[in-house]
């Protein structure tokens, strides 16, 4: 049997541990991109008889890319935002 456990931090108020054998390791890297899962203390895998501490694989995966600068497309937005004020602009 593998499962996840998560370890949420709340501060003063204690901890909880969120186990679920259904859930997979995409679900938990969903919820922990989509802030469902916040103030991870760790994320450990739980497979048979052996434990794995995977909070900072899933912490990385679950990352939002980061564009550099120099990628952003400038003149595109100029165009977008002068077509949004020509269509929203009284006749």
């Amino acid at each position: 049997m593998q499962y996840f456990v998560v370890m949420i931090d709340y501060g003063r108020r204690g901890r909880e541990a969120i186990v679920d054998p259904e859930i997979t390791r995409r679900e938990v890297v969903s919820r922990v991109s989509s802030g469902e899962y916040q103030n991870i203390s760790f994320i450990h895998e739980i497979t048979e008889n052996s434990v794995e501490d995977l909070t900072e694989a899933i912490l990385a995966e679950a990352a939002l890319p980061e564009i550099a600068p120099e990628d952003i497309d400038l003149q595109a937005d100029r165009l977008d935002h002068a077509r949004d004020l020509r269509k929203h602009e009284r006749t």
